[in-house]
C-alpha cells in the first residue's frame, strides 16, 4: 500500500502535537529558568511548524473548517462570562 500526500502530512501533523504536548509540559515542570526558557523556546518553535503545516493541509482542502455563526459565538461568551 503506497502512503499518499494527505497521509503523510496528516503523520506529521500529529508528531508535531505530540512534540508540543511534551514541550509545554516539559516547561511546565521545569525546575530552573534556563530549562524552562529552553522547553518555552522549543514549544514555540513546534508551535509555529505545526502552523505551518497545517495551513498547507488547509490550502489542498484536507483540513476542513467552518466558519461559526456570531450569535453561537456571543452565546458561548455570555454563558462562561456568567460562570465567573
Amino acid at each position: 500500500m503506497m502512503t499518499n500526500d494527505r497521509q503523510i502530512m496528516e503523520n506529521i501533523l500529529l508528531n508535531i502535537k505530540g512534540e508540543c504536548d511534551l514541550y509545554m509540559h516539559g516547561a511546565m515542570e521545569s525546575s530552573t529558568p534556563d530549562v524552562h526558557s529552553t522547553f518555552t523556546k522549543m514549544f514555540n518553535e513546534a508551535l509555529q511548524m505545526q502552523n505551518e503545516v497545517y495551513n498547507k493541509m488547509a490550502e489542498a482542502g484536507w483540513y476542513p473548517s467552518t466558519q461559526v455563526e456570531q450569535q453561537k459565538i456571543d452565546n458561548l461568551k455570555s454563558k462562561y462570562n456568567s460562570m465567573s
